[in-house]
């Protein structure tokens, strides 16, 4: 463990260990002060998490869900209690706003481990198979059984924009299953991944069932994909390195959980409640300055509506205050680093030379520190415009006009990407026709609201499989048939 101002170190096999690489500074992304020392392991010390995870496999995978689900219950409680101080170090590294680091990180997680501490049934009955006689013997009745197996030692490579959340969304249900794991977080904020072992270590989980080791190099991550003892690896960031990973599982037959990129389309038809349909989009802007991969970015905006929508859109921008996330009024805190505000601010003058129209934001703010970047709107956009068509994965809203239904669908799906789309309208049978027909892993109608029973991932590259709910205890298993005779 580390208390503050003391460098971390790594989880391995139920030990906090020295990292072989030293450390390395988090930089809390609105003040650029480093928020703490990370550790940097060395690929001898991710093949030793792995190690300890297939150690540890077979005795955690024996345990009863029962006992499984009391020790995720009790990390969940411990999660709650320590909800200040785990939000304060998540709102150091991410720079997300206050109520987003209490809420929808940490409040999240804990959600997340109290999901996954009830109990399911992992087994059904098949109906019996009634077999006439012939070369495989004797008439008889054949009764079978499905079981849902735990895959073996899972690697959970996390992204930076919900340390806790996207975490938590992998680990907790791999757990519950039986799986043992090995994380290896984001390099940009690794610090709350390692409260979460931390309360999991208080909360009974055995030696060598939760691994964490991080680092900024590539390495770290290559290894513990690449690792012998790896069954299954949980990836959770960009379809470039998605693609990366998905070649090393695919010469070893390692199952994957690919949640990639997203440029999700928002189609918003003539009769909408435009008022609705900007607090949707508008969310781009709050929830992670933009840096969230089922944001609406893309916004459909048939003719009847498109100058009204884009005039309240720009308004909207411009009122959301943009500054220090720790101030109770902000709502828009810093992207996460210096090299990525350069990157968001890059698209916006590429919208600019596409032919785009910037009707809003775009600019640095004037603060001495953090990195900031207004909330942008890009209008007189074309589908065939790298910013309409690549995720930017920041603060910045793109306006395309259509004006039919078939039309409208066709450029949302015109995409390499298939997260989530977005539908606004008063008809509600249109709206649910219009939502059948989109090639995307989920829909929104008239909301940006997220079910979390409800499967998620992503058509084409926006991923592979499904998680959330039940799906993603499917997703941390494998189904074995079990046949006898009857």
């Amino acid at each position: 463990m580390s208390a503050a101002g003391v460098p971390q170190r790594l989880f391995i096999g139920g030990r906090w260990v020295e990292p072989d690489g030293g450390h390395y500074p988090v930089t809390d992304p609105a003040t650029e002060e480093t928020a703490g020392r990370a550790p940097e392991a060395s690929r001898g010390q991710v093949d030793a998490a792995c190690a300890a995870a297939r150690a540890a496999f077979g005795a955690w995978s024996r345990t009863a869900p029962e006992e499984r689900a009391v020790i995720l219950a009790r990390a969940a409680d411990l999660i709650r209690e320590r909800l200040e101080p785990y939000a304060a170090l998540a709102q150091a590294e991410t720079g997300a706003t206050t109520g987003t680091a209490r809420g929808m990180q940490v409040g999240v997680a804990a959600a997340r481990f109290r999901r996954y501490a009830r109990v399911e049934p992992a087994e059904w009955a098949i109906a019996p198979q009634l077999n006439e006689a012939g070369v495989m013997g004797p008439a008889s009745v054949l009764g079978a059984l499905a079981v849902r197996q735990p895959v073996g030692v899972v690697a959970c490579v996390t992204s930076y924009n919900n340390p806790w959340a996207n975490a938590a969304g992998k680990v907790a249900p791999a757990l519950a299953m039986g799986n043992t794991v090995v994380v290896k977080p984001a390099p940009q904020d690794p610090l709350s991944v390692y409260r979460m072992a931390e309360a999991l270590q208080a909360a009974g989980v055995p030696p060598g069932v939760v691994n964490v080791v991080s680092g900024r190099s590539v390495e770290v991550g290559e290894a513990a994909v690449a690792s012998p003892d790896v069954d299954m690896v949980s990836f959770t960031g960009s379809t470039v390195v998605g693609q990366r990973i998905a070649e090393v599982c695919g010469r070893a037959m390692k199952r994957q959980l690919m949640e990639l990129g997203g440029k999700g389309a928002a189609l918003v038809f003539d009769d909408a409640d435009l008022a609705a349909a900007v607090r949707g989009i508008g969310t781009t802007y709050s929830f992670y300055s933009g840096q969230i991969c089922t944001a609406p970015t893309r916004v459909l905006a048939q003719r009847g509506v498109y100058e009204r929508l884009v005039e309240q859109l720009a308004a909207y921008a411009r009122r959301l205050p943009v500054g220090d996330p720790r101030e109770p009024g902000t709502v828009v805190g810093p992207v996460i680093s210096a090299e990525h505000r350069e990157r968001v601010e890059a698209y916006v003058a590429l919208g600019r030379k596409e032919g785009a129209t910037v009707v809003a934001g775009g600019e640095r703010p004037p603060y001495e520190r953090g990195f900031y970047v207004a909330p942008a709107l890009l209008a007189d956009c074309g589908n065939d415009m790298r910013v309409a068509r690549e995720e930017i994965f920041g603060p910045v809203v793109v306006v395309i006009p259509f004006d039919d239904e078939d039309e409208g669908v066709a450029l949302a799906d015109d995409s390499e990407y298939g997260l989530i789309d977005y539908v606004w309208s008063a008809d509600v049978a249109r709206a649910f026709r219009v939502a059948r027909r989109l090639r995307a892993g989920g829909v929104g109608i008239n909301t940006v609201g997220r079910n979390m029973e409800a499967p998620f991932g992503g058509f084409r590259r926006s991923g592979v499989g499904r998680d959330v709910g039940s799906y993603a205890l499917h997703a941390y298993s494998e189904v074995q048939s079990i046949v006898w005779p009857g």
